[in-house]
């Protein structure tokens, strides 16, 4: 990885440390440290006292690991060490040079089992015949944490090494929104236009979009990758995406895209059995250098069901164990892993900003104008929506929610009545707002 993108990187995760320690803690135990490497399964950082390597290690791993998965998304364990200045520049050069973390999932790591073989065997041979018009477009679905994205991407790197002269675009839904409604804005300020965005997206080889069901129900989004859908298509170009649940199930998604992603090919993943849970946890314990033995391994498998990101978070927790204590845990200790790695994967309490932020781009309406006291027919049902779902969706009370927008409570309760009351005749809109609610969830 090239050092710029990694001390750019380094410099957001330090910012984001500073939200939680104080500037004296910061200045003291994060101010020395420097990004070294990320090796795919760790953020690795430098630091020119021995002792504090380790004191940073105990007492703020979790901080760490929780800045570094916010600003990369994705999970990686930090690991500080000490050396001479000159072995960390060989070291870094020969183990990273021009890879990123995506380039770590490959076929070869993905473990299969029952639950996931049809949709490997499919992911690979699109990787091997981008294009072939059987496997056009690719569909994988499923719930979060079951190796959608680690697929997406091992499609990604198998092709980008078979055949190095494609061009491939790797986005996800929500992504793909913000770059059109940037190259809107930027089109009305006469910085770009939106040429710009469609032959970026139209003119690739190989398109794979994660989490495609973000864009469901925003007109112009859907409108958007539509077209760009039907031009690759034509020209016989990889479409690859990925959805958190069956199509049947996304009830706004635009009848024509749906009509296009059913003439292609499903390939669903469903929650890893035991055979390959265990097999998960053998070879993340494996590229840890770790050997954990059966009774333990077993265990892990047992009691961690649903999520391969926290299978991953119990090897990484074993392996810093192991570091600093200098043995191995028993049945006790991991019990306090596990713990740990379900209460820290639990999804975030859903934010009042982002639910303005993901109403207003369905309701193509700017969050400013939601949060404003214009009276216009759409802007009343957008606020409204936003009222009713905040409701919904967290543990505000009228107060809280009448404070977001600047009115009062009884506002505030007039206008969820009023979208319950709407709701109850109005299928469509209904879909729609089950829709925003299903998406606020699944991030």
């Amino acid at each position: 990885m090239a050092n710029n993108s990694l001390d750019e990187i380094w410099v957001a995760i330090c910012d984001e440390c500073k939200k939680t320690v104080s500037s004296v803690a910061f200045d003291c135990f994060f101010k020395d440290l420097k990004p070294l490497n990320i090796d795919g399964e760790s953020f690795i950082l430098s630091h020119n006292n021995e002792y504090m390597c380790s004191l940073i290690e105990k007492n703020y791993n979790n901080l760490l690991s929780t800045a570094i998965k916010k600003i990369m998304g994705i999970d990686l364990v930090p690991k500080i060490i000490f050396e001479a200045e000159e072995e960390k520049i060989r070291k870094a050069e020969e183990s990273s040079e021009g890879l990123t973390f995506a380039d770590f999932f490959t076929f070869d790591n993905f473990i299969v089992g029952s639950s996931n073989r049809f949709a490997k065997a499919a992911a690979f041979a699109v990787a091997e015949q981008p294009g072939l018009i059987k496997y056009n477009p690719l569909v994988i679905y499923g719930p979060s944490g079951v190796g959608k994205t680690h697929l997406l991407l091992a499609i990604k790197n198998h092709i980008k090494n078979k055949f190095p002269n494609k061009k491939i675009e790797y986005t996800c839904g929500e992504d793909f929104t913000n770059q059109l409604i940037k190259a809107l804005q930027d089109g009305k300020l006469g910085l770009g236009t939106i040429e710009d965005f469609r032959t970026k997206f139209r003119s690739t080889d190989v398109l794979l979009v994660d989490d495609i069901h973000f864009i469901a129900g925003k007109e112009q989004t859907q409108e958007e990758f539509f077209n760009t859908f039907n031009t690759l298509y034509q020209n016989n170009k990889q479409i690859v995406v990925t959805l958190d649940r069956p199509l049947k199930d996304i009830k706004t998604l635009d009848d024509r895209i749906r009509s296009r992603l059913t003439g292609g090919l499903f390939a669903d993943i469903s929650t890893p059995d035991f055979e390959t849970r265990v097999g998960i946890i053998k070879k993340k314990a494996e590229q840890s250098g770790l050997t954990i033995e059966e009774n333990i391994l077993f265990y892990i498998a047992e009691h961690i069901k649903n999520n391969t990101r926290q299978l991953e978070g119990v090897v990484k927790k074993i392996e810093l164990y192991e570091n600093c204590e200098q043995k191995k845990p028993n049945i006790s200790v991991v019990q306090g892993f596990i713990k740990d790695v379900i209460n820290e994967t639990q999804p975030e309490p859903i934010k009042i900003d982002k639910i303005i932020l993901e109403v207003a781009r369905t309701y193509n309406v700017s969050e400013s104008a939601i949060l404003s006291n214009r009276k216009t027919a759409s802007l009343v049902l957008a606020r409204q929506v936003a009222m009713y779902i905040a409701r919904e969706t967290t543990s505000m009370s009228y107060n809280q929610i009448g404070e977001s927008f600047g009115k009062d409570h009884t506002t505030v309760l007039y206008n969820v009545r009023k979208i319950e009351d709407f709701l109850k005749d109005k299928p469509r809109e209904r879909e729609m707002v089950e829709d925003i609610i299903k998406n606020l969830k699944s991030e």
